[in-house]
């Protein structure tokens, strides 16, 4: 059951990723996202129904337009495989609970503000604001149906105490961080913050670790220096998403090592057993 169930998401993601694509182009310009249909943006010949499946049709098509036949950028599939597999691999890690919409619309908001961040080093308010809605949405019915309120509450304030602390350092040096990583910190715990601020900080460091990482390897192959500008919305993502679908064994890990005791509770509360 729980296979096909992320087969399922797979392939909604497939198909979220698909709008979110239309969403990555138009947003930024402006443009609405429902209207006009989809066209080449080379010849503005509207792209029909059998060139728009996801990922397949970029394949078949030879990443080209049928039409003028002007390279599609990969960002396309990309996006899509992207949106796909994590749908799948979010309905594995979260089931069917109350929790997974929530994490789905965050995800897909987060990929794409990372792919706008990667594309033109820009974090559309018109994708943050919807995201925070929608996931906060989410949220509030999770903690409706589960009675789970001190968790909203924690949420809430993981969202504020991102967003402060990133403000913070954007106003020490704006030139470390742009405002637009500022609200995206109060996304990142919004989304995070109800499964626990341990996970905030998860996605944090482990965002940070990884573009350090690839700065460092871009440096060493001579592609950029150190001036050279990192699209820090994706890290941040990457981070999130990260935390996500690992940061709970990687938590439990750390609780493990500042609590002796933290592995055999479980143990302890199944045989009766006391901690010392």
């Amino acid at each position: 059951m729980s296979s096909t169930f992320a087969v399922f998401m797979g392939l909604l993601g497939l198909a979220v990723g698909s709008f979110l694509n239309v969403a990555v182009s138009r947003v930024p310009a402006g443009r609405s996202v429902l209207r006009p249909r989809s066209a080449c943006p080379g010849c503005a010949t509207p792209i029909a129904a059998r060139d728009n499946i996801p990922v397949v049709s970029w394949l078949l098509l030879g990443r080209r337009c049928r039409a003028c036949r002007i390279p599609i950028p990969a960002r396309y599939p990309i996006v899509e495989a992207l949106t796909g597999l994590l749908f799948a691999a979010e309905a594995l890690r979260f089931g069917w609970s109350e929790t997974l919409p929530a994490a789905l619309v965050f995800t897909a908001g987060l990929l794409a503000l990372a792919a706008c961040d990667a594309e033109l080093f820009l974090l559309p308010l018109r994708l943050v604001y919807p995201t925070l809605g929608l996931t906060a949405a989410c949220l509030l019915t999770a903690a409706g149906a589960t009675g789970q309120w001190h968790r909203l509450g924690v949420t809430a304030a993981c969202a504020v105490g991102a967003f402060a602390l990133f403000f913070a350092l954007h106003w020490v040096r704006p030139a470390w961080l742009g405002f637009g990583d500022v609200r995206l910190a109060g996304l990142l715990g919004t989304g995070l913050g109800w499964l626990g601020p341990w996970h905030l900080v998860f996605a944090v460091v482990a965002g940070s670790f990884a573009g350090l990482l690839v700065g460092l390897a871009l440096m060493a192959a001579g592609r950029m220096t150190r001036q050279t500008r990192l699209p820090f919305g994706v890290i941040l993502a990457g981070g999130a998403i990260a935390a996500l679908l690992v940061g709970a064994p990687v938590v439990r890990w750390y609780d493990s090592l500042s609590d002796p005791y933290a592995n055999t509770i479980g143990t302890s509360l199944t045989t009766g057993g006391h901690r010392p």
